[in-house]
């Protein structure tokens, strides 16, 4: 749980707590009226819980306060924002091996993953030298102490899961991703030997958009799709995990739409392949 979150959740605690004591209330009356248990209030009052919106219409309703409804409604839906928006700044303050323990337990969980790839590979897809160059860079870059080696080798444990008879990969990755070169030659031309490699193995469903392709929709951004249960989309500053049934159907037809344009099979190999050709390796 993010900081901001439950920073935040405390904060709607205590504002509960205060509207109870303005109410000349006691936690246990609070309770009493709600049929609650005296915990459930301590719970709340104290950022222990996350109340839902019938929770808190019931206690603007138990304080005798309807007015203060539609305030606790907003504290909400701040919270939730919390949740869905994690800073990098935060998640990576120790460096990356945290987040990448979250991204072994999130493909632990997931029984198909489809993903959409800008301009790079797809972590899953990552050689360790490869990983490793994205690693030290964005520690550079966001002024982090690096963490590589223990990084690495989650996103190498993460990539275990490839051989998980219960699991299905589908990702797409736009052409720049093999051009795109965040390493040395030698450790680019590895990279696409793998991923020449990994086309048309069974439970992966590798697909290249090529530079001409045309398009229902343009490409907007890179982003994960967890079975129909998680969304997670990646900016500079922050991650969004998005877990609404609206905005996953979204990004589904985001992905379906993309997956029409798509090379597939000996057309993605020959794509691959001609990246790989392109690179200067004397």
């Amino acid at each position: 749980m993010t900081t901001d979150f439950q920073n935040a959740r405390e904060s709607l605690g205590a504002r509960l707590r205060e509207l109870r004591a303005e109410a000349g209330l006691e936690g246990k009356d609070v309770a009493a009226r709600l049929g609650w248990q005296t915990s459930k209030v301590s719970r709340l009052q104290n950022g222990k819980q996350t109340p839902t919106r019938d929770d808190l219409t019931a206690w603007a309703r138990a304080i005798e306060r309807p007015d203060v409804e539609a305030e606790l409604h907003g504290l909400l839906a701040g919270l939730d924002m919390k949740q869905r928006h994690r800073s990098w700044r935060r998640q990576l303050a120790g460096g990356h091996r945290g987040r990448q323990e979250i991204a072994v337990r999130q493909t632990e969980a997931t029984q198909r993953i489809r993903g959409l790839e800008v301009s790079r590979v797809p972590g899953l897809f990552q050689t360790p030298q490869y990983a490793r160059a994205i690693f030290d860079a964005n520690a550079e870059f966001r002024g982090i102490t690096p963490t590589t080696d223990a990084a690495v080798e989650a996103r190498m444990r993460r990539q275990e899961a490839l051989y998980d008879p219960d699991k299905v990969f589908r990702f797409l990755v736009c052409e720049a991703a093999l051009y795109h070169r965040s390493c040395a030659v030698d450790v680019m031309a590895e990279q696409l030997d793998r991923l020449y490699n990994l086309v048309g193995q069974r439970r992966i469903e590798l697909g290249i958009i090529p530079f001409g392709a045309q398009l229902r929709r343009t490409v907007p951004h890179a982003f994960w799709i967890y079975d129909r249960r998680l969304v997670i989309v990646e900016t500079i500053s922050e991650e969004l995990w998005l877990t609404g049934a609206d905005d996953i159907e979204l990004y589904e037809r985001a992905w379906d739409w993309l997956a029409e344009s798509a090379e597939y099979d000996a057309t993605a190999r020959r794509l691959i392949g001609r990246a790989r050709a392109s690179l200067d390796l004397s």
